[in-house]
């Protein structure tokens, strides 16, 4: 259908619809009264407006269910990444607990350093002393036999002396 033309024409009452059509190089001409032509209009038009409010309440309904199930799923993913940021704040926290404790336990073995080193410091200073009560001890003994020997050597003095 290359060649289709279309004509409306009335009546001098506007009272009657003509339209010609023609195609094929064959016109039809058909023939309404207005006010029938008028009125199958209006059904065509309640029709139509009858499926558009069917067709928009279908529509809205779907756009409801959709938008229903929308909300529920993104709550769903609302609630599943706060309870993710929960369990990540919570590590979180934990890590901040362990790395205070891992302040506090260096602090301690630093101070353990310290004692260790005033221990050997200690160690070392309570070997000398010991190493010198020993040298001492080894003088005890001739320092005592020298004593005897004095008092020994002064009591046979003092014995002949006596008897005199």
């Amino acid at each position: 259908m290359k060649n289709l033309e279309f004509r409306i024409t009335f009546d001098t009452m506007n009272t009657i619809i003509f339209i010609k059509v023609k195609t094929m190089n064959e016109p039809i001409t058909v023939t309404y009264v207005l006010e029938e032509f008028l009125k199958e209009l209006k059904q065509e038009i309640k029709d139509v407006n009858n499926k558009l409010d069917t067709m928009q309440r279908d529509f809205n309904s779907k756009l409801d269910t959709t938008q229903k199930d929308f909300n529920n799923k993104l709550d769903t993913m609302q609630k599943d990444v706060n309870n993710k940021l929960d369990y990540i704040q919570k590590d979180v926290t934990d890590l901040k607990v362990g790395v205070t404790e891992v302040g506090n336990i260096k602090k301690d073995i630093k101070t353990l350093k310290e004692d260790v080193k005033d221990l050997k410091k200690d160690q070392t200073f309570l070997i000398q002393e010991i190493a010198d009560l020993k040298g001492v001890k080894a003088l005890i003994i001739p320092i005592i036999v020298a004593i005897a020997t004095a008092l020994l050597t002064l009591l046979f003095r003092l014995i002949p002396n006596i008897n005199s």
